[in-house]
């Protein structure tokens, strides 16, 4: 893919008309449109998107960052593997500095304890072999996209003082979930890229048996603006509705074959804990037969406390990542909650919904307190 085969979708000018034509739409209701992807909030954050919406459409941010959605007993179970004597503890840099019941990994780096970044789980591994007198734990977080390069290290013969503590979640469960609770009905979903390399296209035809439009995007302004424009369009049309993907030099129809495999060799589907949501039915991986002994929690006798504590008083996460609120309306937002004092896991990550609107309103409105 060239960089000229890329600015086309970088050109200010056809990202201009695009916005243009979607101002433009005329709805005749209120519609609800969510997106699954934390990066797709940073793209429309960034670009200032949402002015462009037309009237009577909201565009929310859905459970699309897999940091965000860790609930705090896992990452407790992290922290306990930390302050065991012989354990090097690592993650990937967005999960350091989460909040869960008993602190944070950060916080057991700061009391002396070895928890190290890692950039992928074969840095882990790596580590695993350059001390084979330690235990190495690999805090394993999230979704499709992770879950392949976590499966592919534990096929890679790696040493006998290797685990994860396992903490995968699936997309296509919890957007089913989204549409059989009941409340604040979602009407399309604008479907995440990177996750949709692995599902394909064909991972979300689910949709189209509950009657609702997805589009698959990539990144750019002109790929998002594109795909809320397909989704209105659709909605307006009416049933019959389809998947349709707007992100074809990326995303193939029936998604990473290889990846798929790896996944189902190595991880088995789980009931799995989002946090402030609940238990979802297998929207979880586990470590499946034949490589249980990868399992940190088993293996070291991890246990999470009696009372995880998910959502701090006055945080609004739960509600933001369900799309039931906005971060602005959180009373912590900007003030107790910041990217250097964060109260919750969405100013925290990367792929934080929070995180995006207060780092690009810094951005609109000139420097604030970090």
């Amino acid at each position: 893919m060239t960089d000229d085969f890329l600015e086309r979708f970088r050109d200010p000018r056809t990202a201009a008309s695009i916005a243009r034509t979607l101002s433009g739409v005329v709805l005749s209701r209120p519609v609800t449109i969510m997106h699954v992807c934390g990066t797709h909030e940073h793209t429309i954050a960034r670009e200032g998107i949402r002015s462009f919406l037309p009237d009577r459409l909201r565009l929310v941010a859905g459970p699309g960052c897999p940091v965000c959605v860790c609930p705090a007993g896992d990452i407790d179970l992290a922290v306990a593997a930390a302050r065991l004597d012989g354990v090097i503890v690592t993650t990937f840099g967005d999960m350091f500095r989460v909040p869960a019941t008993d602190g944070s990994l950060e916080e057991m780096r700061a009391a002396g304890r070895d928890v190290r970044v890692v950039y992928s789980p074969l840095d882990a591994v790596d580590l695993a072999r350059e001390h084979p007198e330690r235990e190495v734990v690999f805090m394993a977080v999230g979704f499709e996209t992770t879950a392949g390069p976590i499966a592919a290290s534990l096929l890679a013969d790696p040493p006998n003082n290797f685990s994860i503590i396992p903490s995968l979640r699936l997309v296509p469960p919890v957007m089913r979930f989204l549409l059989e609770r009941g409340t604040g009905p979602v009407e399309g979903f604008l479907l995440p890229g990177h996750v949709s390399t692995v599902l394909g296209r064909a991972g979300y035809r689910f949709l189209e048996e509950y009657g609702v439009p997805g589009t698959v995007a990539g990144f750019e302004s002109t790929d998002v603006l594109l795909a809320v424009l397909d989704l209105v369009r659709a909605i307006e049309a009416g049933p019959p509705f389809r998947v349709t993907n707007l992100y074809s030099r990326v995303v193939s129809e029936d998604g990473n074959a290889r990846a798929k495999e790896t996944i189902s060799r190595v991880f088995t589907e789980d009931d799995a804990s989002w946090r402030g949501i609940g238990v979802i039915p297998r929207s979880g991986l586990r470590p499946g037969p034949g490589f249980e002994r990868f399992d940190a929690v088993r293996r070291l006798g991890l246990v999470r406390p009696a009372h995880a504590v998910d959502v701090p008083p006055g945080c609004l996460c739960h509600r933001v990542i369900l799309g039931d609120a906005e971060p602005e309306e959180c009373g912590l937002f900007g003030t107790a909650c910041t990217i250097r004092r964060p109260a919750g896991p969405c100013m925290v990550s990367s792929e934080g919904t929070c995180r995006a609107r207060f780092e690009y309103r810094r951005a609109r409105r000139g420097p604030e307190k970090r």
